[in-house]
C-alpha cells in the first residue's frame, strides 16, 4: 500500500520512503493528553475517548467531503528479528475481512460510498484512510473501529496477500538499483537501531512469515492506547466526538509491549559499501549520523541543531538552482545530472542528514561524492548567506499555505504529528522556529556533523542492463505459494 508523509515530513525533505520523528519514552509512547481537549488557531481540536483512544478533529468548510484516517503508533521498527516485514504484512491484512466482513467487502463498502481508501506502513507508524462525502463519516467510522478491533481472515487468505507482498518487494526494491542500495545503505549504516532493516522485511523473513505471526502483531500493538482517530473536513466536531465515542470509545483496550531502547552505537570510522545491479548510470549516497528533532518547544542545543540541518538542507536542495544544482549539475564542468539533500531529523530512531547524486557523461561517483562534501566544507568555511535563508523560509510559508488546501494533507500533518508526540500546531511551531535561524547555526552545524567517523557512503556499480537479476531465494524448508 502507498505511504502518506505529513509536511513536518516534507519539510525535512524526507528521501527515504519513511518518517522519522520525535522520540518517545523508550518504554511507552507519549502520554494521553488529558480529557480537556486541546485546540489551535486553526480550530483543531483533541480529546481523550474513554478507553484512551485518541481523537483529533479539524473542521473545513470549504467543500463537503471529509478524510478519516486511524493513526497506529507501530511501524518496522517495532518488528523482531525473524519477522521483518510483518507490520506492512498485517497493513495489507487488514484489508482481508473481520468476524462480520468477507474478505475484500470493507473496499467494496467504502466505493459504494462514493470514497476512496489506502493505507501505509513506515517504519514508525501505519496508518489507514478514507476519503468520503462528509455525509458518510459515520459509515467509514463504524466500518474501520470494526476492522480495528476484529481483524481476521482465513488462514489461505494470507498466504496469497504474501505473495502480493513478496512481488511488491521485487518490483519496488530488488528490481529498482537504487532502492536496493537504500535498502544496502540503511543496513550498514545501523548497528542496532531496527532502522536498519527494510520495511517491506527481508526476503527470506517473508518466505518462512507465517499467519500467525500477523496475528501477533496485530494483538500485541492494535489497542486504542496505541492509536489515533483523524478527521478533518466538513464535519461538526461535537457531532464527531459523539460518534467516536459509540464506535471506538468501547473498543477494549489491553497493556502494550514494553518498548525498549535499542540505542545505536556511536560510530567509529567512515563505512562504505558497493552494490552491483543492472543500471545505465552510477549513484552515490552519503548518510551521515545526525541529531534529532525531539520537540518544538523548550529546544534544547541538538534540536536547535537540527533545526539548522533542515535550513541547511534546503540551501543545498529546496529549490530550482539551489547550491546543489548550481555546483553540481551546471556549467560545462558539471559532474552530476543531479543532486539532493535531505535532513532526516525526526523520528522514533536515530536521524540521517543525506546527500546523493547521479554521475555526469564521463564523470565517475567519486568525483560526485567529492563535489558533494566540497559544498558542504564551502559552508562550514564560507557560511551562507541572509538572502538565501529568506529565500528557502519564504517558500516554506507558501508550500504550507498551498498544503492546507488539502484535507488529505491537514490530516496527515495531524496525525504525524500525534505519532512523533508533537502538539497539534507543530507545524506552525516549526515554521516560526525555522525563522529564527540564523546563517551562523548553518554554518556551525555545517562544521560540525559531516566529518568521516558520521559517514556512510553507498555506491550504485552499473552492471549491463541484460545482466541477470539476482533473485531472493527462498528460506530453507520455506513453502512456495
Amino acid at each position: 500500500m502507498k505511504r502518506a508523509f505529513t509536511l513536518l515530513g516534507l519539510l525535512a525533505c524526507l528521501s527515504s520512503g519513511a518518517a522519522f520523528a520525535a522520540t518517545p519514552p523508550a518504554s511507552q509512547p507519549p502520554a494521553a493528553p488529558s480529557t480537556t481537549p486541546s485546540a489551535t488557531a486553526s480550530g483543531a481540536q483533541q480529546f481523550t475517548l474513554k478507553n484512551g483512544m485518541q481523537l483529533i478533529v479539524q473542521p473545513d468548510r470549504r467543500a463537503p467531503t471529509a478524510v478519516h484516517m486511524v493513526w497506529v503508533r507501530v511501524g518496522s521498527m517495532d518488528e523482531v528479528d525473524g519477522t521483518t516485514g510483518v507490520a506492512h504484512v498485517l497493513e495489507h491484512m487488514m484489508f482481508k475481512g473481520t468476524k462480520t466482513l468477507p474478505p475484500g467487502e470493507f473496499s467494496r463498502r467504502v466505493a459504494a460510498l462514493g470514497g476512496r481508501e489506502n493505507a501505509f506502513t513506515s517504519r514508525d507508524y501505519t496508518g489507514y484512510y478514507q476519503q468520503i462525502p462528509s455525509n458518510r463519516l459515520e459509515d467509514v467510522m463504524k466500518l474501520e473501529s470494526d476492522r480495528f478491533a476484529n481483524n481476521h481472515w482465513p488462514d489461505d487468505e494470507f498466504k496469497k496477500e504474501l505473495e502480493v507482498v513478496k512481488e511488491e518487494r521485487r518490483l519496488r526494491t530488488e528490481d529498482q538499483p537504487r532502492a536496493m542500495l537504500a535498502e544496502q545503505l540503511f543496513a550498514a549504516t545501523f548497528t542496532a537501531s531496527p532502522y536498519r532493516r527494510p520495511i517491506v522485511g527481508w526476503m527470506s523473513d517473508l518466505d518462512a512469515m507465517t499467519p500467525n505471526d500477523a496475528r501477533a502483531f496485530y494483538r500485541q500493538w492494535y489497542t486504542p492506547t496505541n492509536a489515533a482517530v483523524v478527521v478533518a473536513g466538513d464535519v461538526d466536531v461535537a457531532q464527531v466526538r459523539s460518534l467516536a465515542e459509540k464506535y471506538y470509545g468501547s473498543l477494549p483496550a489491553h497493556a502494550l509491549p514494553e518498548r525498549k531502547p535499542r540505542t545505536e552505537p556511536a560510530q567509529q570510522g567512515l563505512r562504505r559499501i558497493a552494490v552491483k545491479a543492472p543500471a545505465e548510470q552510477a549513484y552515490v549516497a552519503l548518510a551521515f549520523r545526525a541529531p534529532s528533532l525531539n520537540r518544538v518547544e523548550n529546544l534544547t542545543e541538538t534540536d536547535r541543531d537540527a533545526l539548522a540541518l533542515m535550513v541547511l538542507s534546503a540551501v543545498f536542495n529546496g529549490y530550482d538552482g539551489a547550491r546543489l544544482d548550481r555546483a553540481l549539475t551546471q556549467g560545462e564542468n558539471r559532474v552530476a545530472d543531479s543532486a539532493s539533500s535531505g535532513a532526516m531529523v525526526t523520528g522514533r530512531g536515530p536521524s540521517l542528514f543525506m546527500l546523493s547524486g547521479v554521475p555526469a557523461a564521463g564523470k565517475t561517483a567519486q568525483q560526485v561524492e567529492d563535489a558533494l562534501r566540497a559544498e558542504v566544507a564551502r559552508v562550514a568555511r564560507d557560511g551562507v548567506s541572509e538572502a538565501e535563508l529568506t529565500r528557502v523560509k519564504t517558500q516554506w510559508i507558501a508550500s504550507t499555505v498551498y498544503e492546507r488546501d488539502s484535507v488529505m494533507n491537514q490530516a496527515q500533518e495531524l496525525g504525524g504529528n500525534w505519532i512523533q508526540g508533537f502538539p497539534l500546531d507543530a507545524n506552525e511551531r516549526l515554521l516560526e522556529l525555522l525563522r529564527t535561524v540564523t546563517p551562523a547555526q548553518v554554518q556551525a552545524v555545517a562544521a560540525k556533523y559531516f566529518g568521516d567517523d558520521q559517514l556512510t557512503v553507498a555506491t550504485l556499480l552499473p552492471q549491463p542492463l541484460d545482466s541477470p537479476r539476482p533473485r531472493a531465494q527462498p528460506a530453507p524448508g520455506a513453502s512456495r505459494h
